[in-house]
């Protein structure tokens, strides 16, 4: 499930038993999974720190605790150590991550809701911006809220219309439009004022 080098574990075990903490270890945990803002968390931690669902997986000297809700993204992970000239470099690969494409079985909300995190929003984040999608109809219409930079932008409606929109319908067959529930009167901070696009 989850490999941990030679190297890792000994540089591990190092840590902690510099640190003298009775029944101290490594607790790993996905932050994000399932998005294209996922990213690993590595840290130490004591028995007080648990929440008692973590899986334990025993390792020369120590423990390491995974996070169960983390677990089906992180099978497959590879843990090593480096050593360097200047130090060493901790190295952790996690290729489930940021989940899996949706296949062509998968239901219309599940393809819409994998294109908005990982094509749409990192997109939209250039701009400070990002969408929720907030439902698909029976038919086929996305109904999305802008937030960020995108709530009361001046140019929102081309990105719906030009982006969006057009993205949605090319890469998820059965999207037959795309609408705005923003009220963009509420704005606080948009990327470009309306009246100035």
């Amino acid at each position: 499930m989850i490999d941990i080098s030679e190297s890792a574990q000994t540089h591990f075990r190092k840590l902690i038993e510099r640190e003298a903490v009775p029944g101290m270890g490594v607790r790993l945990a996905a932050r994000d999974p399932g998005t294209a803002r996922a990213d690993v968390r590595l840290e130490f931690a004591e028995p007080a720190d648990l929440r008692g669902d973590e899986w334990a997986i025993d390792c020369e000297g120590f423990t390491l605790w995974l996070d169960a809700d983390s677990a089906p993204f992180l099978d497959g992970a590879q843990i090593d150590y480096a050593s360097q000239a200047t130090g060493g470099q901790l190295q952790i690969r996690a290729p489930k991550i940021k989940g899996e494409v949706p296949p062509e079985s998968a239901s219309l909300v599940e393809r819409v809701r994998w294109l908005v995190e990982h094509e749409i929003n990192p997109q939209l984040a250039q701009h400070r911006g990002n969408v929720a999608l907030e439902e698909v109809t029976a038919d086929g219409v996305v109904v999305l809220r802008f937030g960020g930079g995108c709530h009361g932008c001046g140019m929102v409606d081309v990105t719906l219309k030009q982006g969006i929109e057009k993205t949605l319908r090319e890469k998820v067959p059965g999207v037959t439009a795309v609408r705005d529930a923003t009220d963009h009167d509420t704005g606080s901070a948009p990327y470009i004022a309306r009246g100035s696009a």
